[in-house]
């Protein structure tokens, strides 16, 4: 769709214009074209268009302004924890001595650094009630995989060999069975019972001298804390087999409760979700790992040490499972991380926890009466609503998520958790004020109620959006790789 108030970046093209200026270039000139094979060299100029600086400015800028983001709009995504990014994490990772450092400089002039990443491992370790962490890792299933070979090689370095198998709930997050597969293990998958958790007896009839290890997230994909955690954990340790936290959902329970003393044996942390880093676009991540002390000589090397004041990069780990990232990962990221914690402290980071909670529980009973709520027990940071009762009307719950849109909302995660039919997965954070809450509540009573009394509005949204409704089978199948406008009528349809 074309909208006449904003033209085209190629309608205000004029031949000549430049948006750059660059310095007399004062090396040799290379022609590249020379060093790659003849079907990769243009046989002509890229049609882009000739525009000033400001003109490429606002273009951009008005792309971004029809845009979804954290900090334009609500961003509701259940099991995301997509929650607003504190300026002053961005300010302290723009600090030159940390902005303009090298990872390959000595270790003896980048000691600042080091201490920074070295004070926030030590946070994390308390946070979760972990013995040792690394921050090597790049991302949440970075963080699960890293955490399961490190069970693997526990396991062989015991020469029990023989333990192959992982179990998963039936709601895990979908990286859960693949980075079980990818570290080398069969996964089982374990069923919930009808309250939604996992189910006691089916655990206890699929662990054995097999299990490796049990994949958890508490609280669960649903948003309930999984009451029975210590009897799940008496079990998996009973068999010989290891507890792994997914760290999906931590803020739901921090400074609350630690999955340490839950039994868990070793946890993952996403510190672009808990922890506030920026997170979307495929990255960055982070994904620390902590563990406890019968796993610590497994951790992937150099692991960052303190010795009588100096920090060094310890590469004498005979039983690691090696390095999982060049360097030692993502610095900005854990930068953010660390200004995040000790800004909030540990009073504040137990209010994240509770308005978390809060936030959810207050929406999922406002919006009870509207539509089908699987688990009506009190939720933590998130809930699962249904739109079955819509379905009956022919209105499907990806139809209310486009809906959403006319109202300035990003949707929910929708169609997840599978064992959810119709499932909206709504998380709110602690970080939107009860007006923002009151606001997306509204829009979802309207929308209901149009599903009843004019459910074609619904069938057809999103009406207000400059790109009308999508066919998401077509734009799969044959998405427009590249396209550009060879005549004045092509470029005003375009």
């Amino acid at each position: 769709m074309h909208n006449e108030n904003q033209p085209l970046i190629f309608e205000v093209s004029k031949p000549g214009r430049i948006g750059y200026s660059l310095t007399d270039l004062d090396v040799p000139e290379v022609d590249l074209s020379a060093l790659l094979p003849d079907s990769l060299v243009r046989k002509e100029d890229a049609a882009l268009p000739e525009v000033s600086e400001l003109d490429i400015m606002r273009h951009y800028t008005a792309l971004s302004n029809r845009n979804h983001g954290v900090d334009t709009g609500f961003y509701p995504l259940g099991s995301c924890t997509m929650k607003y990014n504190p300026k002053i994490n961005e300010a302290v990772a723009r600090i030159p001595g940390f902005a303009n450092i090298h990872p390959l400089q000595d270790e003896s002039t980048v000691q600042g650094a080091m201490e920074v990443a070295y004070d926030l491992q030590e946070h994390l370790c308390e946070i979760t009630g972990m013995d040792e962490v690394t921050l090597q890792p790049a991302a949440g299933a970075h963080g699960e995989w890293t955490a399961l070979m490190m069970i693997r090689a526990f396991h062989e370095a015991n020469g029990d060999t023989g333990r192959t198998k992982v179990l998963v709930p039936d709601s895990a997050h979908g990286t859960n069975p693949a980075s079980a597969t990818v570290a080398g293990f069969d996964t089982v998958t374990v069923n919930s019972d009808e309250n939604g958790l996992v189910d006691i007896e089916d655990l206890k009839a699929k662990v054995g001298e097999d299990t490796a290890a049990l994949m958890l997230t508490n609280p669960n994909t649903l948003g309930l804390f999984e009451e029975h955690i210590m009897e799940m954990a008496k079990i998996v340790h009973g068999a010989g087999g290891k507890l792994y936290y997914d760290g999906a959902n931590l803020n739901a329970v921090m400074s609350k409760a630690r999955p340490g003393d839950m039994g868990f044996d070793a946890v993952h942390l996403n510190l672009h979700k808990t922890f506030t880093g920026p997170h979307g676009g495929g990255g960055p991540g982070s994904g620390p790992v902590g563990v406890k002390e019968d796993l610590a000589a497994f951790l992937p090397k150099p692991i960052l040490e303190k010795n009588d004041g100096v920090y060094t990069f310890n590469y004498d780990v005979p039983q690691s499972i090696g390095r999982v990232k060049p360097f030692y990962g993502n610095f900005g990221i854990y930068l953010r991380a660390y200004t995040y914690i000790r800004s909030m402290g540990p009073d504040g980071l137990k209010a994240v926890t509770e308005n978390a909670v809060l936030n959810a529980n207050y929406m999922m009973r406002r919006l009870e009466p509207y539509f089908d709520l699987p688990y009506p027990q009190h939720c933590k940071h998130e809930f699962v609503l249904s739109g079955r009762r819509q379905k009956k009307l022919g209105v499907r719950t990806l139809d209310m998520a486009k809906r959403l849109l006319d109202f300035g909302f990003h949707p929910p995660t929708v169609y997840f958790p599978l064992n959810v039919e119709e499932g909206m997965m709504i998380e709110p954070t602690e970080t939107e004020s009860k007006e923002t809450l009151d606001s997306f509540i509204d829009a979802m009573i309207q929308i209901a109620k149009e599903v009843e009394e004019n459910p074609e509005i619904v069938q057809e949204a999103p009406h207000t959006t400059v790109i009308s409704r999508l066919d998401e089978t077509k734009a799969a199948r044959k998405p427009v790789l590249r396209y550009t406008p060879q005549t004045e009528e092509e470029l005003v349809k375009a």
